[in-house]
């Protein structure tokens, strides 16, 4: 039987890595995205390499919009099995101090590393505990694990965001259901937040040298994850 896999908050780094790998295994891919015209490109492209995809539109942060891609998705290629959400911010997003964060610079991280993570798991979880299986991957930073003012604002809902994921996959434990975290400590390559930095190397503070990984190789990472089933979370391309 084919299986779906649901990749919300699609990107050039860890989203294509995550659908190539799957797709090498046979499943079909959900690309869920903001831009419907950037979404349908995306699904062309990996169609082209043999892979079955379909696009779909929708701001990850935005309940209402989440709940339709999961219904659109569902009612199109079939229950989703495995979800991963890869949805991140540009670094233009952060705040250059601890100093300086405020509600305000919460708002978004909030939104998207611990409000969009708990809405997808509410939204899919009923189903995959009375199919007795079901996966959900997400992906985190740096900033929560390893301590970096610059990113401080993202830090805290990372934070946040572990303590739900941790909790989570705790209590499905026997259920069928797994639920992992990729802690992500490099610089995705071909991202969007790879491409920004490189036009706007003043986002990164001086002095500071950000490592390198491969979205085939967080693709990998993934689908281990997925496999093996065994851990809460998986941290790479951290400082050893």
């Amino acid at each position: 039987m084919t299986r779906t896999i649901a990749i919300f908050g699609y990107g050039p780094g860890l989203g294509v890595g995550t659908a190539r790998r799957f797709g090498k295994e046979g499943f079909r891919v959900a690309i869920v995205g903001r831009d419907a015209e950037r979404a349908n490109r995306n699904a062309d492209r990996l169609i082209a390499e043999g892979i079955e995809a379909a696009a779909f539109a929708a701001d990850v942060t935005d309940a209402g919009q989440l709940q339709k891609a999961i219904d659109d998705v569902t009612a199109t290629i079939g229950p989703i099995d495995v979800a991963m959400h890869g949805a991140a911010a540009d670094p233009s997003a952060r705040t250059p101090s601890t100093l300086e964060v405020d509600v305000a610079a919460l708002a978004v991280p909030i939104a998207l590393k611990l409000h969009s993570p708990i809405q997808l798991t509410r939204a899919l979880l009923p189903a995959m505990l009375e199919r007795g299986e079901g996966t959900l991957l997400f992906s985190s930073g740096s900033s929560e694990r390893y301590l970096l003012p610059y990113l401080a604002n993202f830090g805290v809902a990372l934070a946040a965001q572990r303590a739900y994921i941790r909790q989570l996959h705790a209590e499905l434990r026997g259920t069928g259901v797994y639920v992992g975290l990729l802690n992500i400590g490099a610089l995705i390559g071909d991202s969007n937040a790879e491409r920004l930095l490189a036009e706007n190397p003043e986002l990164a503070p001086p002095g500071i040298e950000i490592p390198r990984i491969t979205n085939a190789e967080l693709g990998e990472h993934y689908w281990r994850m997925y496999t093996q089933r065994a851990h809460d979370e998986l941290d790479v391309g951290f400082p050893s």
